[in-house]
């Protein structure tokens, strides 16, 4: 998925290219050649350079502009900034002609990372033939610009234009640039430190706040370890010990390089080598850690990616930055569980390459050898995910243990299609006997692949799906339990999906887009291959601002693991979710009342304490005008008259088939899950919560019935 300095969309390998600053240094030695500057935006004008469009208004910004966050790393007073108005503003900003003279074109860059609308191009006769963008492309991120390069020197003595172009008008809708030089030396060019690795981890000292670095590690001309991070140069501002994999160089030097370059020295002295990654004493049991909700032990994490079951564990991959608690350095972390419930991380998995960041994907098992990359007897399991370079691609890993992951070696396979593609899911249809991936290409559409070998695809169809945006899943579902009715639904990010029938190579709705979270916390969430119970299981995203977990060494996390099924409604064919049946194993304290009325003052939660809880609610309204849970400060609002349940600032109406009011509530330190009516309307929230308050209260303004509450406290699953 998606997707602070500069975010490498230049390209894996042109990254490659750009950071390999021995040879440029060597042409800068000997011509001695100057640099030519092509232009610093220091003037109230654009001069020469042309607009169109509002967007970057009468001329360089002076910083930041009214309500943007504060603009750094641009140098003298100006830069361009297309902020002017807010995100709203679209327009293009285009360079008079020059002649390319240098071997680089050296400039800061900032804001969105949008290669189809935000970017900054190099176009020769008319044609595109380099292209960069911000970093930016989610809530929260930076607006701090740092340097990148394009090598041109396949094009010197050649005339050339610059166009900045913001075609956007959502979040990170714009672009800042300044400082645009043509010179034989990259801007890019890193300190170098020697670096013998002696031990299988490399131990990098993280911070929360400090300036952000990038740092590579070469073997010989080979990148093989990169990263952007804000490094604890003294033990007073470290937040947590990053772990960085380099067991495949042991006994060999690296090559330490970092932007800025008078980093490297200072970094080198700081890092350490270990045998196992540097865990606190009170790891899982900070005060802000979720109890039974998966979190990564540090960093960052996104989107839950390579669901699958193999090898007798459960597998949990998911969007990682193993060196910091905000996006970037894109990673597919690993943990693994016997029961979905106890996750034990086994080290980042997947790690950026040449071909780029590593965004989400999935993941099956090859029982038949399909791909003949497994082993007589021993099934191999395959992920799938989308190389983040430039451009954006679909590539293979595998392996033969669920540990050790082995990059096909005829990575990527499938070549771009579009601009950011991405998010590759792939399940095996059985009727068929071959494989499917389906594909987010652009806003609305996915595209349907099919394969016999899970490395040759072929494209079957396009799937137009109105508004559909990453993270595609497909998969069938017995409607009502029934195996011989059988509906497959398509899903994306948001939880919004259509439910019809699938023939191998086309799905076919059936239903409008229909929406299966009413909350305002869940995302780009998957369901597993292979489940050994036959469920489908989902985890997501608990998407937020990350104001839940003040002073910790991680950032966001995930849903409890729910079980979907479909069932027929009044209204037709309905997804339905609930909390899988394994959390029945975590309780330790339960109440249980049944056929009780309930009144302003009679409260069956009174005296209750519990940082967590599984909540099970049946109401009957009777007479009442309002029926409330307050769980540690969290209200779950019912209004009879009008049928509307309001929380955690949503409301939705709940159908008039005279049922009772059913809640399933899972209540954690940092969260608050709402099922209501079985499962038919599910409210996902990452709340704040007060610590000390952990209160329950359930209260009616007139009588009504208690049908059935179940109280249960949970154990911790770390």
């Amino acid at each position: 998925m998606r997707r602070c300095g500069f975010i490498f969309y230049v390209a894996a390998a042109a990254f490659v290219a750009c950071v390999s600053f021995a040879a440029s240094s060597v042409v800068a030695e000997q011509t001695g050649r100057p640099d030519i500057l092509i232009a610093d935006f220091e003037s109230e004008t654009y001069g020469d350079w042309k607009t169109t469009g509002e967007a970057f208004g009468p001329g360089p910004a002076e910083g930041t502009l009214p309500h943007q966050m504060a603009v750094s790393g641009y140098e003298g007073k100006r830069l361009v900034n297309s902020y002017y108005g807010g995100d709203k503003p679209t327009g293009t900003l285009t360079s008079p002609p020059f002649e390319i003279q240098r071997r680089y074109i050296n400039f800061l860059i900032g804001g969105g990372g949008y290669p189809d609308e935000t970017y900054i191009e190099l176009l020769i006769d008319g044609k595109s033939v380099r292209k960069a963008v911000g970093p930016n492309t989610r809530p929260g991120g930076s607006e701090e610009l740092d340097w990148t390069n394009w090598d041109v020197s396949e094009f010197e003595g050649k005339t050339a234009v610059l166009r900045i172009v913001d075609a956007r008008s959502g979040g990170w809708g714009h672009i800042n640039v300044d400082q645009i030089v043509q010179s034989d030396t990259s801007a890019q060019s890193l300190g170098t430190v020697e670096l013998p690795i002696t031990k299988p981890l490399l131990l990098v000292p993280v911070a929360r706040d400090a300036q952000r670095i990038r740092v590579e590690l070469s073997l010989g001309e080979e990148v093989v370890r990169y990263f952007q991070f804000t490094p604890a140069f003294d033990d007073e501002s470290l937040l947590y010990w990053a772990s960085l994999d380099v067991k495949p160089f042991v006994g060999k030097t690296l090559i330490l390089r970092t932007n800025p370059r008078k980093a490297a020295a200072d970094l080198a002295e700081r890092l350490r080598q270990g045998d196992a990654p540097v865990v606190p004493e009170n790891v899982y049991h900070e005060p802000f850690r979720p109890q039974f909700h998966f979190t990564p032990r540090t960093g960052w994490t996104n989107d839950p990616n390579g669901l699958v079951y193999f090898n007798g564990e459960y597998h949990l991959f998911f969007q990682h930055n193993p060196f910091g608690i905000k996006w970037g350095n894109m990673t597919w972390g690993h943990a693994v569980s016997r029961d979905l419930l106890h996750w034990e991380e086994v080290g980042d998995a997947i790690l950026p390459n040449r071909l780029g960041t590593i965004f989400s994907g999935s993941a099956v098992v090859d029982h038949d050898n399909t791909s003949g990359l497994g082993e007589p007897g021993k099934p191999v399991m395959c992920c799938f995910h989308t190389s983040a370079g430039s451009p954006f691609t679909q590539s293979l890993v595998y392996s033969h243990d669920g540990r050790t992951f082995i990059p096909y070696a005829g990575n990527p396979i499938i070549e771009n299609i579009e601009g950011s593609n991405r998010d590759p899911k792939v399940i095996w249809y059985a009727p068929g006997k071959h494989w499917v991936l389906v594909l987010y290409v652009r806003r609305g559409f996915m595209h349907i692949f099919t394969s016999k070998n899970l490395i040759d695809w072929e494209l079957a169809s396009i799937c137009d799906f109105p508004n559909a945006h990453e993270c595609p899943e497909l998969f069938p579902l017995p409607v009502d339990g029934a195996p011989n009715n059988v509906k497959w639904v398509i899903w994306e990010a948001g939880g919004r999906h259509m439910i019809g029938t699938f023939d191998g190579k086309t799905f076919t709705p059936e239903t409008d887009v229909l929406p299966s979270e009413w909350g305002g916390n869940c995302y780009a969430g998957q369901t597993y291959n292979d489940e050994p119970k036959g469920r489908r299981v989902f985890i997501g995203w608990m998407r937020s601002n990350g104001q839940a977990y003040p002073d910790m060494p991680f950032n966001q996390q995930m849903t409890f693991p729910r079980e979907f099924s479909l069932r027929t409604t009044p209204e037709g064919i309905r997804l339905f979710a609930k909390p899988i049946d394994e959390i029945a194993q975590l309780a330790e304290e339960t109440i249980r009342i049944e056929s009780q009325p309930l009144t302003a003052e009679d409260d069956p939660l009174s005296g209750v304490s519990s940082e967590t809880a599984d909540i099970d609610l049946v109401v009957d309204p009777g007479e009442s005008t309002k029926i409330s849970l307050t769980c540690r400060g969290f209200e779950i609002a019912y209004t009879p008259q009008d049928r509307r349940l309001t929380c955690g600032g949503k409301t939705l109406e709940l159908p008039a088939d005279g049922k009772p009011l059913h809640l399933r509530v899972l209540v954690d330190r940092t969260s608050v899950e709402v099922f209501a009516q079985d499962g038919r309307y599910v409210l996902s929230f990452v709340v704040p919560i007060d610590p000390e308050n952990r209160s329950y209260v359930l209260s009616s303004e007139g009588p009504a019935k208690v049908e059935r509450l179940v109280f249960s406290k949970l154990r911790s699953i770390w």
